[in-house]
């Protein structure tokens, strides 16, 4: 079991959230790089970065939390609105920073990537690097102070913008384990009772968004050991470019339907797939994740195919 700092809900837990809001400072010495999920050195940010800058001197008090590698203590992500259906099947968070200190993070792209001559889109690789413990306090302390969350409640409607995505925000840290959904935090700020805590929020979610800050922060591909396999049926039309099924030991009723861990998309037929069975696909480059792929299956049927890596605290 990992060691854990955490404190039941207590006067006393609370009140560490409250001098949580007045932390202007925190340790700066970096540790070495360590092992993340993938066996491999993940990067350290380094002191003085954007992405997780503590400044001198120390934290008047720390605010605790669970130190293991699966322990998710802050995390951002999108859902919902009106967006295809591949993209739903292959939602994930944009930002998690676990307890050990190791962040994972897509980048902020300019450009969405291409389909290629078969149509289909290679998802770019996520990120990730190595908090210090002084780091991993100052990115909490403005979470919780700067960032909103220690005050927020559970949900933010934006009189109901049914095509806007909601932004989720995960703390779990200081005695608070919360889910913060706000909807349509991308939209202009309006004035109303909720514009001091949503202009919180968006500060919140453009640092963790562009954690790297358009990758000047040294970082490493986040190589995962499963992925998410969605199926969907497809029907045949002409010019439909599909790839013969690769599986000898799977057939499409292996991907059963119902909900996926850490997912808020539809619950499509899924399955959790090996590092093998992904390089069974023949296809480089996939790292982050596919969409638009089309397979033969053994059934004579078509199938649509969709791939995403799962973090170290996703099941499934």
């Amino acid at each position: 079991m990992p060691t854990t700092f955490r404190l039941p809900v207590t006067r006393r837990s609370m009140a560490l959230l409250a001098v949580a809001f007045a932390i202007t400072a925190c340790s700066s010495v970096a540790n070495p790089a360590s092992s993340g999920s993938t066996g491999s050195p993940v990067p350290s940010v380094p002191p003085g970065s954007p992405a997780a800058s503590p400044s001198t001197g120390s934290t008047t008090v720390e605010i605790e939390h669970l130190t293991g590698a699966p322990d998710v203590i802050l995390r951002v992500e999108q859902g919902g609105g009106f967006v295809p259906i591949d993209f739903l099947a292959s939602q994930a968070p944009s930002f998690t920073l676990y307890g050990n200190g190791v962040v994972v993070f897509q980048q902020t792209l300019l450009t969405f990537p291409e389909p290629d001559g078969s149509g289909v889109i290679r998802t770019a690789p996520w990120r990730t690097a190595k908090l210090d413990e002084g780091q991993i306090q100052e990115l909490l302390a403005f979470a919780v102070g700067p960032g909103g969350l220690g005050a927020a409640r559970d949900q933010y409607v934006a009189n109901g913008v049914a095509d806007a995505p909601d932004t989720i925000f995960t703390l779990r840290a200081g005695g608070v384990d919360k889910k913060v959904v706000v909807n349509a935090l991308s939209e202009e700020t309006q004035a109303g009772p909720d514009s001091v805590a949503r202009a919180a929020f968006s500060k919140l979610a453009k640092r963790l968004m562009d954690f790297d800050a358009g990758g000047t922060i040294p970082s490493d591909v986040y190589v995962a050991d499963r992925y998410r396999g969605v199926l969907t049926a497809r029907e045949p039309q002409p010019g439909l470019i599909s790839v013969a099924w690769p599986w000898a030991a799977l057939e499409p009723v292996d991907f059963k339907e119902g909900p996926s861990d850490g997912s808020a998309g539809p619950t499509l037929p899924h399955r959790t797939m090996t590092a093998d069975e992904v390089a069974a696909l023949k296809l480089d480059e996939i790292e982050g994740g596919l969409q638009g792929l089309v397979l033969k299956g053994p059934d004579g049927k078509f199938y649509g195919f969709i791939l995403r890596p799962l973090l170290a605290d996703e099941k499934e």
